[in-house]
């Protein structure tokens, strides 16, 4: 009854033998474990052989191969995981910029269902998600150790139909129970563009796809024609999305030659390195980038090539750290591996793995009712002399006599900062010419 495992075990041998196996020792010679990773897939294929045969119910061989890749995918990261062509089909039709679903960008963090982002104008944003929430139920369903591509068929539906998520919230005490209205999810590169006030421009981007950097160019081409002479680019919730038009998008602002990221995989003579290689389209434009905790992936690369190239300051909270790249492999019956291939560091060499880009200026986000709440606690802490010693709070808005913004966004207190930045700048330079300007009259 369990001779089968004669018939696998030769196929799944083979297989790995032919992929070579091999591995780098310490002392840098080259060590071929294929005798050990034979032994080991006899294991694999005396465990598909017992179940196979001595299953209650007829297993489909394909069902068991799918499982145990997507077994063997789930032991590696909280992004690496097995798509079967369904799956596939649909993460290509999200590069495109359409999908199905509830609008979140979700990993695995130490074990938990981890929100990277929040995707804006989407049911997940409309029914409060927000980066970094843990999600702990889907459905009532404990998803705790579930594998990745499971979660998200969970959260994927017809539109129309709810699903219920339960997540736990740094700073809450209870968990939050919230439902959800599935529906299609259309992307936009670029939600927003316009001027705020004066020479000031704005665009909020919120994924990096195919078409971003047609999208960004076209964007800045537009704030240019109306008179902008700064830029502030919002990439805050942004999940990330493609490398490469990360990578062009950041060729869009810095010189030649100057590096963008860089990747290291297990191999260090594999490194890979991206750097500008044309003239910037907008090279004399001040730069301000928003970022969050949603600000991930490729957001990271264009705000960590920005900062150290010293093209821009960063304004906001450090970012959520998702320094890894993945590498979608097809297979040939459809389905595809996603499989985490190298880590990006930044020019300066920062990993961003786990701990993300560090803003140049630090400030909370807070709008409206949360924003009067917090002045109300500062001003009650500075009558009783407990103000602390904690993390500094923008305080600049209309109210203040510094920034007005247009009504229809309302108050932002990152968007205030960055714009009252940017007035700064203009300040400085207006004074440094008129100082010039001082000085060659008098030598006249």
């Amino acid at each position: 009854m369990r001779r089968r495992w004669k018939v696998f075990l030769p196929i799944l041998a083979a297989a790995f033998l032919a992929a070579g196996f091999m591995v780098q020792a310490e002392d840098g010679s080259i060590v071929d474990e294929n005798s050990g990773l034979f032994e080991q897939v006899q294991l694999l294929a005396d465990s598909l052989t017992l179940i196979s045969t001595d299953y209650v119910e007829p297993v489909k061989v394909k069902d068991l191969i799918y499982g145990a890749i997507r077994g063997m995918t789930g032991t590696l990261d909280g992004y690496s995981q097995f798509l079967d062509p369904e799956s596939f089909k649909e993460i290509t039709e999200e590069a495109k910029g359409e999908f199905g679903g509830v609008g979140i960008e979700i990993g695995i963090r130490e074990g938990i269902l981890t929100v990277i982002a929040p995707i804006e104008d989407t049911p997940a944003f409309t029914a409060g998600i927000k980066a970094g929430d843990r999600i702990v139920r889907i459905d009532g369903e404990a998803v705790r150790d579930m594998m990745l591509d499971n979660a998200v068929k969970m959260l994927r539906g017809e539109p129309g139909t709810k699903v219920n998520i339960t997540v736990l919230r740094e700073g809450v005490d209870n968990a939050l129970d919230l439902e959800i209205t599935r529906a299609v999810i259309k992307l936009k590169s670029i939600t927003d563009a316009g001027i705020l006030e004066g020479e000031i421009g704005y665009i909020k981007l919120i994924e990096f796809q195919q078409r971003t950097p047609e999208d960004l160019k076209r964007s800045m081409e537009m704030l240019a024609g109306k008179g902008a002479k700064s830029v502030i680019l919002d990439l805050r919730n942004n999940p990330g999305g493609l490398l490469d038009a990360a990578v062009e998008a950041a060729d869009y602002f810095l010189e030649p030659g100057r590096m963008i990221v860089y990747t290291e995989g297990r191999d260090p003579e594999k490194r890979v390195e991206f750097r500008s290689e044309r003239e910037p389209v907008f090279p004399g434009l001040n730069m301000i980038v928003l970022v969050d905790r949603g600000s991930a992936s490729a957001s990271e690369i264009l705000a960590g090539a920005i900062k150290d190239n010293k093209r821009g300051v960063i304004v906001g909270v450090p970012t959520f750290g998702k320094g890894s790249v993945q590498t979608v492999v097809p297979l040939n019956d459809g389905s595809a591996i996603r499989i985490t291939t190298a880590a990006y560091f930044t020019p300066s060499g920062k990993n961003l793995r786990d701990k993300g880009i560090d803003p140049d200026i630090h400030v909370k986000y807070f709008e409206g009712e949360a924003r009067e709440k917090e002045k109300t606690k500062k001003m009650k802490d500075k009558e009783t002399g407990d103000e602390g010693e904690g993390e500094r709070i923008k305080e600049d808005g209309p109210d203040k006599g510094g920034t007005v913004e247009p009504e229809d966004r309302g108050y932002d207190s990152q968007l205030s900062a960055a714009i009252n930045v940017l007035k700064g700048f203009r300040v400085f330079e207006d004074y440094r010419t008129d100082s010039l300007s001082g000085e060659e009259a008098s030598e006249g």
